[in-house]
Protein backbone atom coordinates (compact mmCIF):
# COMPACT_ATOMS: atom_id res chain seq x y z
CA UNK A 1 0.00 0.00 0.00
CA UNK A 2 2.67 2.52 0.69
CA UNK A 3 4.09 1.57 -2.60
CA UNK A 4 1.07 2.83 -3.70
CA UNK A 5 0.72 5.47 -2.42
CA UNK A 6 4.32 6.74 -2.95
CA UNK A 7 3.69 6.34 -6.88
CA UNK A 8 0.39 8.14 -6.49
CA UNK A 9 2.23 11.15 -4.98
CA UNK A 10 4.67 11.31 -7.18
CA UNK A 11 2.49 11.20 -10.10
CA UNK A 12 0.60 14.10 -8.71
CA UNK A 13 3.91 15.39 -8.06
CA UNK A 14 4.82 14.90 -11.70
CA UNK A 15 1.64 16.16 -13.09
CA UNK A 16 1.20 19.31 -11.10
CA UNK A 17 5.12 20.07 -12.18
CA UNK A 18 3.81 19.61 -15.81
CA UNK A 19 0.76 22.16 -15.82
CA UNK A 20 3.33 24.49 -14.08
CA UNK A 21 5.71 24.02 -17.31
CA UNK A 22 4.12 26.45 -19.86
CA UNK A 23 3.90 29.09 -17.05
CA UNK A 24 7.11 29.07 -15.74
CA UNK A 25 8.67 28.69 -19.79
CA UNK A 26 6.70 32.06 -21.10
CA UNK A 27 8.74 33.90 -18.13
CA UNK A 28 12.09 32.16 -19.34
CA UNK A 29 11.49 32.81 -22.78
CA UNK A 30 11.36 36.76 -21.52
CA UNK A 31 7.56 37.00 -22.06
CA UNK A 32 7.51 39.93 -19.51
CA UNK A 33 10.49 41.79 -20.97
CA UNK A 34 10.01 41.19 -24.59
CA UNK A 35 7.66 44.60 -24.74
CA UNK A 36 8.72 47.66 -25.11
CA UNK A 37 9.00 49.79 -22.00
CA UNK A 38 10.55 53.21 -21.53
CA UNK A 39 10.99 54.19 -18.10
CA UNK A 40 10.07 57.83 -18.77
CA UNK A 41 7.48 60.77 -19.05
CA UNK A 42 8.19 61.66 -22.62
CA UNK A 43 6.22 59.34 -25.07
CA UNK A 44 7.83 57.93 -28.08
CA UNK A 45 6.63 57.62 -31.78
CA UNK A 46 8.79 55.34 -34.03
CA UNK A 47 6.31 54.93 -36.77
CA UNK A 48 7.69 57.19 -39.49
CA UNK A 49 11.39 57.42 -41.18
CA UNK A 50 11.96 60.02 -37.84
CA UNK A 51 11.43 58.77 -34.16
CA UNK A 52 10.34 61.32 -32.21
CA UNK A 53 11.54 59.76 -28.60
CA UNK A 54 11.01 61.37 -24.70
CA UNK A 55 8.75 64.32 -26.28
CA UNK A 56 7.82 66.47 -23.21
CA UNK A 57 6.55 69.74 -22.76
CA UNK A 58 8.72 71.04 -19.45
CA UNK A 59 6.45 74.05 -18.68
CA UNK A 60 7.89 76.39 -15.51
CA UNK A 61 3.92 78.14 -15.19
CA UNK A 62 0.86 77.67 -16.79
CA UNK A 63 0.18 78.57 -20.14
CA UNK A 64 3.85 78.52 -21.02
CA UNK A 65 6.71 75.80 -22.02
CA UNK A 66 9.40 74.20 -23.92
CA UNK A 67 9.07 71.60 -25.92
CA UNK A 68 11.61 68.50 -25.97
CA UNK A 69 12.31 65.78 -27.92
CA UNK A 70 14.92 63.90 -29.65
CA UNK A 71 14.50 62.98 -32.99
CA UNK A 72 16.04 60.11 -34.98
CA UNK A 73 16.61 59.37 -38.62
CA UNK A 74 15.98 56.07 -39.73
CA UNK A 75 16.72 56.70 -43.29
CA UNK A 76 20.16 57.27 -45.69
CA UNK A 77 19.29 61.18 -46.46
CA UNK A 78 18.77 64.42 -44.25
CA UNK A 79 15.43 64.82 -43.00
CA UNK A 80 14.38 68.30 -41.66
CA UNK A 81 11.35 68.49 -39.18
CA UNK A 82 9.89 71.20 -40.21
CA UNK A 83 6.57 71.88 -37.88
CA UNK A 84 4.84 71.78 -34.73
CA UNK A 85 1.42 72.79 -34.36
CA UNK A 86 -1.12 71.66 -32.33
CA UNK A 87 -2.76 68.58 -33.19
CA UNK A 88 -6.19 68.36 -32.48
CA UNK A 89 -8.75 71.19 -34.23
CA UNK A 90 -9.43 73.48 -31.61
CA UNK A 91 -5.96 72.94 -30.12
CA UNK A 92 -4.29 76.46 -28.85
CA UNK A 93 -1.17 75.38 -28.82
CA UNK A 94 1.38 77.66 -30.68
CA UNK A 95 4.57 77.09 -31.15
CA UNK A 96 7.44 79.60 -31.34
CA UNK A 97 8.72 79.84 -34.92
CA UNK A 98 11.94 77.85 -35.92
CA UNK A 99 13.88 77.28 -38.54
CA UNK A 100 13.70 73.20 -40.23
CA UNK A 101 15.41 70.96 -37.91
CA UNK A 102 17.83 68.51 -39.82
CA UNK A 103 18.46 65.55 -38.69
CA UNK A 104 21.68 63.88 -40.24
CA UNK A 105 21.26 60.40 -41.63
CA UNK A 106 21.29 57.43 -39.19
CA UNK A 107 21.80 60.43 -36.32
CA UNK A 108 19.52 62.32 -34.05
CA UNK A 109 18.88 65.50 -32.87
CA UNK A 110 18.23 66.26 -28.82
CA UNK A 111 16.21 69.41 -28.39
CA UNK A 112 16.83 69.47 -24.60
CA UNK A 113 20.49 69.96 -25.64
CA UNK A 114 19.36 72.98 -28.14
CA UNK A 115 17.51 74.61 -25.88
CA UNK A 116 14.09 73.17 -27.32
CA UNK A 117 11.08 75.10 -28.80
CA UNK A 118 8.92 76.94 -26.62
CA UNK A 119 5.34 76.76 -27.03
CA UNK A 120 2.12 78.41 -25.85
CA UNK A 121 -1.23 77.38 -25.08
CA UNK A 122 -4.16 76.58 -22.90
CA UNK A 123 -2.16 73.61 -20.10
CA UNK A 124 -0.18 73.56 -17.38
CA UNK A 125 1.62 70.55 -15.74
CA UNK A 126 -0.03 67.89 -15.52
CA UNK A 127 -1.59 67.93 -18.51
CA UNK A 128 -1.43 66.02 -21.62
CA UNK A 129 -1.13 68.19 -24.92
CA UNK A 130 -1.78 67.20 -28.62
CA UNK A 131 1.08 67.93 -31.11
CA UNK A 132 1.77 67.54 -34.33
CA UNK A 133 5.33 66.95 -36.34
CA UNK A 134 5.94 67.18 -39.43
CA UNK A 135 9.21 66.30 -41.68
CA UNK A 136 10.44 67.25 -45.18
CA UNK A 137 9.41 63.83 -46.40
CA UNK A 138 5.72 64.98 -46.20
CA UNK A 139 5.09 62.27 -42.95
CA UNK A 140 3.21 63.99 -40.28
CA UNK A 141 2.74 62.81 -36.70
CA UNK A 142 0.31 63.14 -33.88
CA UNK A 143 1.34 62.56 -30.01
CA UNK A 144 -0.46 63.14 -27.04
CA UNK A 145 2.67 64.65 -24.81
CA UNK A 146 2.90 65.45 -21.23
CA UNK A 147 3.67 68.32 -19.83
CA UNK A 148 6.10 68.45 -17.10
CA UNK A 149 7.05 70.73 -14.20
CA UNK A 150 10.28 72.83 -14.51
CA UNK A 151 11.78 70.54 -11.95
CA UNK A 152 13.93 67.58 -10.85
CA UNK A 153 15.36 65.72 -13.58
CA UNK A 154 13.75 68.67 -15.97
CA UNK A 155 14.88 71.39 -13.97
CA UNK A 156 16.54 74.18 -16.28
CA UNK A 157 14.87 72.77 -19.10
CA UNK A 158 12.46 75.24 -19.48
CA UNK A 159 13.52 78.02 -21.92
CA UNK A 160 10.15 79.42 -23.16
CA UNK A 161 11.26 82.90 -22.05
CA UNK A 162 14.56 83.12 -23.69
CA UNK A 163 14.75 83.03 -27.27
CA UNK A 164 14.51 79.31 -29.03
CA UNK A 165 18.15 78.51 -30.61
CA UNK A 166 16.84 75.25 -31.58
CA UNK A 167 15.90 77.04 -34.74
Amino acid sequence: MQVRQLRRSTALGLGALLLAVPFLSSCARGFATERVYTPATGVNNQEGDVDVLGATIVSGEAGSGTFIATFVNNTDEDIDVTGLAGGDVGTTLTMAQFAAITVPLRGMVNLADAGGIGVTGDFAAGDFVSVAVSTSDGATVTLQIPVVPDSGYYAGLDTADKPSPAG
